[in-house]
């Protein structure tokens, strides 16, 4: 009797660990860890296609986040996407020439902004537009250039 009761037990261990385990990647793999509101300061890129990008997604600068993406509207003037970024306030130093790019990361495709500095000696502010963009490579896209430049060759 003492032994199956520790059998049971055991799996039960088991099955609450694995359980535990499937909430934690279902948590990572959402992203919802970013319903954390982050302090900082706001500012806007504007960028001819965001691809897949959603509201939340990290910033980047060297691979270490800098803050979320807090907003994702159309202009309806430039007809581009405006993207709002909230960068922490511990980096309130970046250059005004900094750039931004939408990348794509991991084997789900995440999508977030790249930012790269510039070498000016001001620095963002809040509500500061940044000078240059790079839109999201679409795959599509590319394979159909591709697809249109060996046809020409023929």
């Amino acid at each position: 009797m003492d032994k199956m009761r520790t059998t049971e037990l055991a799996v039960g261990v088991f099955v609450v660990a694995g359980v535990v385990a499937l909430l934690v990647l279902a948590l990572r793999v959402s992203n919802i860890s970013a319903f954390q509101t982050t302090e900082g300061y706001t500012i806007v890129g504007y960028f001819e296609n965001v691809g897949g990008l959603r509201e939340r997604a990290p910033v980047r600068m060297g691979g270490v986040p800098v803050g979320r993406v807090s907003a994702i509207t159309l202009d309806t003037e430039t007809f581009e996407a405006r993207v709002e970024m909230t960068i922490g306030h511990r980096y309130d130093n970046l250059p005004a020439d900094t750039s931004a790019s939408v990348l794509t990361s991991g084997l789900l495709g995440e999508q977030y902004i790249g930012l790269e500095p510039g070498g000016m000696p001001a620095t963002l502010q809040d509500g500061d537009e940044l000078m240059l963009t790079q839109s999201a490579v679409v795959l599509e896209k590319v394979i159909s250039q591709f697809l249109f430049q060996q046809a020409e060759g023929e």
